[in-house]
């Protein structure tokens, strides 16, 4: 009955590092800490390890499959901001969102479509407006779910301007197809922000950028900026 609580314990330490880790790389771009969101991914991960790492403080998590999400959401903390991370079918849009309520964040909005999908199931479900990410394609690599960089500014322009239900909120990318990432790959979705709050008029301040996974993210803290 020992090894559940030492696993337990190894992930809220690993947690701790990883907040500390982040910390010292937002002091090392010159911004304060409270700049950068650390979303603890908990996919295949049992509801009460994340209830041990939510009680340790922490109270942003990242579900990549949706059924997953819809199962463990009601178990949980309803202060848990959510975030979906995942390929997002157009028929799971309104069970999800009307499953969970506290979904904070759709990371991966990579077509009209599904932009559009989300808009109508906010309003007709009547939720506060959802914020989502554009998913953008920074490797070059082919792929059916992300968006190259030469669309992202008009499928950001279409959620900020044609989804009233919705919260344009910034950019996201996953790096290459196999999660690992490069410097090119963040300064790419930098690029893309630039070009983005151009377009939009607005200050890259409000233009989040999600990128970076355990293996790189000190990397990608040092990019944002």
């Amino acid at each position: 009955m020992a090894a559940p609580h030492v696993m337990e314990t190894a992930a809220i330490t690993a947690l701790r590092s990883v907040l500390h880790r982040a910390q010292l790389a937002a002091e090392r771009s010159g911004r304060a800490s409270q700049q950068v969101r650390v979303v603890a991914v908990s996919k295949t991960k049992l509801v009460s390890l994340i209830r041990q790492v939510y009680d340790a403080g922490h109270g942003y998590f990242g579900e990549n499959y949706v059924q997953e999400l819809m199962e463990k959401a009601p178990q949980l903390p309803e202060d848990i901001e959510w975030h979906f991370i995942g390929n997002l079918q157009s028929n799971k849009v309104k069970p999800l969102l009307a499953s969970v309520p506290n979904l904070d964040m759709v990371e991966s909005v990579d077509d009209q479509k599904i932009a559009n999908h989300l808009d109508r199931a906010v309003a007709n479900l009547g939720r506060r407006p959802l914020k989502v990410l554009v998913q953008v394609n920074t490797s070059g690599e082919a792929s059916k779910s992300r968006i190259d960089p030469s669309g992202c500014v008009e499928l950001a322009k279409h959620v900020k301007l044609g989804c009233p239900n919705l919260e344009f909120s910034g950019l996201m990318t996953i790096g290459m197809l196999d999660y690992t990432s490069t410097p090119e790959n963040f300064k790419t979705l930098a690029n893309c922000r630039t070009e983005v709050c151009k377009a939009l008029e607005i200050p890259e301040e409000l233009c989040e950028l999600s990128m970076g996974m355990s293996g790189d993210f000190e990397q990608a803290v040092l990019d944002l900026y």
